[in-house]
């Protein structure tokens, strides 16, 4: 099993889709990294060389932010915009889309099973 980036990727896929198991990088990502390895749209994880999992391990490492640095990078820009308190800081505080979705009847995965209200007529 190859591992790349902290990642075991899966040897009988195709290259381009085995790259997608590693957290930040998408297809377009690893569709330009293998054209920019000139790794054949084809080819399996198993049939690779050597020394193209080295390129591979090494063009990742250096040229695309992935797995835990991608996350840690997410995170903290998710608390800055909370500290500098504007309205995407605010809308991530109190749990709610922060993406100007409506909340009046949806958005019950961001803000959790509905409340009963004491007293509300039907």
């Amino acid at each position: 099993m190859a591992r790349i980036a902290g990642v075991n990727i899966p040897t009988q896929k195709r290259v381009q889709v085995a790259l997608t198991y590693i957290y930040g990088i998408g297809q377009t990502t690893a569709l330009d990294i293998c054209q920019r390895l000139d790794i054949p749209a084809e080819r399996r994880v198993n049939e690779l060389m050597e020394d193209e999992l080295t390129r591979l391990r090494e063009m990742i490492d250096n040229d695309v932010v992935v797995e835990g640095d991608l996350r840690r990078k997410t995170a903290m820009d998710i608390k800055r915009l909370m500290d500098l308190g504007c309205y995407k800081g605010l809308r991530h505080r109190k749990s709610l889309p922060v993406r100007g979705q409506r909340t009046h009847t949806n958005a019950r995965t961001r803000k959790g099973p509905a409340k009963p209200i004491a007293g509300k007529k039907k």
